[in-house]
């Protein structure tokens, strides 16, 4: 591989986004991410040496919301098997993330593990393989913690508390399904364990070292240590290309070329097979519910040093 300056280039990619910080808005429906502050841009990147190279906010703490679901899958995979399709799909939703609407039609059996409901299914398998909620959700953050190799990761008593007040729509999917046959635990059980893993906050160093395992095969490449098999890790980055970003998730592979998962607490992350894992963090949303600027700058990124998938 050719040999690229990747400092230089998260600082070009730093000074290039500036003017976008007025064209997106923070979430506002859950009131403790309503009130971020909008105007911060993180960006972090870890080689399979260890060798990081960061720029702008990539220690500042954020809720990773939805970029959980990637973890809570990948520990479903793991505990449950392939077993895990019978109860949601492996396709693209083309719809809202939150939507009711198609898993009215489908039965109740969710389009991919990255859409609401998706994720609210992954978490009641999960639930099944422990004995308690506290147990259930210390399965998901331990998980976490272990790929990241941090013990200090934890989460956001504050957001986990305003999810639960406004609960309302991921209420309703989780009842839907359960009327189905979907759900096997009480929906308030399931819901409180999936809203503290979207609880969860990291910085975009924990996130790009958290992710180093699946750019290499479920293997971390620093420690060795199995995670998931191949095929397994192969699964989940084929999910995170076609259904990462929600209904954005095509425009997503079209201007990026990776595979990724967001967050509408702002984050992104992203891997390269075998080079590196990144991730980048800005709170301002475009219409779809993912980072305006993190998405711009992940083009830029991929645009200057040529890495892509495709």
């Amino acid at each position: 591989m050719k040999n690229i300056d990747y400092q230089n280039i998260l600082n070009e990619i730093e000074k290039e986004i500036q003017p976008f910080f007025s064209q997106g808005q923070v979430a506002q429906y859950i009131p403790a991410l309503s009130r971020v502050d909008p105007y911060q841009f993180g960006m972090s990147i870890t080689m399979f040496d260890g060798t990081t190279y960061s720029v702008g906010s990539s220690s500042t703490l954020f809720s990773i919301q939805s970029i959980s679901k990637v973890f809570s899958f990948t520990r479903a995979l793991k505990l449950c098997g392939t077993s895990l399709y019978d109860r949601v799909g492996k396709e693209p939703s083309g719809d809202p993330f939150n939507s009711l609407v198609q898993l009215e039609y489908e039965n109740g059996i969710p389009r991919n593990p990255f859409i609401n409901a998706g994720a609210i299914v992954v978490t009641d398998a999960l639930y099944d393989k422990y004995e308690n909620k506290q147990k259930a959700f210390e399965g998901i953050l331990n998980f976490v913690r272990s790929i990241a190799c941090d013990d200090t990761i934890t989460y956001d008593e504050e957001v986990f508390t305003s999810e639960l007040e406004h609960k309302y729509r991921n209420q309703a999917l989780c009842s839907l399904m359960k009327s189905f046959g979907n759900i096997d635990s009480e929906v308030d059980d399931v819901l409180e364990i999936y809203f503290k893993h979207c609880s969860i906050t990291m910085n975009t160093q924990q996130l790009s070292r958290a992710m180093l395992f699946l750019a290499n095969g479920g293997i971390d490449p620093i420690t060795n240590k199995e995670f998931v098999t191949t095929q397994q890790a192969k699964r989940i980055n084929a999910l995170m290309l076609t259904c990462g970003h929600y209904d954005a998730s095509g425009e997503f592979a079209f201007h990026v070329g990776l595979p990724g998962k967001s967050g509408v607490g702002g984050g992104i992350v992203a891997v390269v097979p075998n080079v590196m894992s990144i991730s980048v963090y800005s709170p301002q949303l475009n219409s779809w519910g993912n980072s305006l600027i993190g998405t711009k700058a992940l083009e830029l990124f991929t645009t200057k040093t040529g890495l892509s998938v495709f």
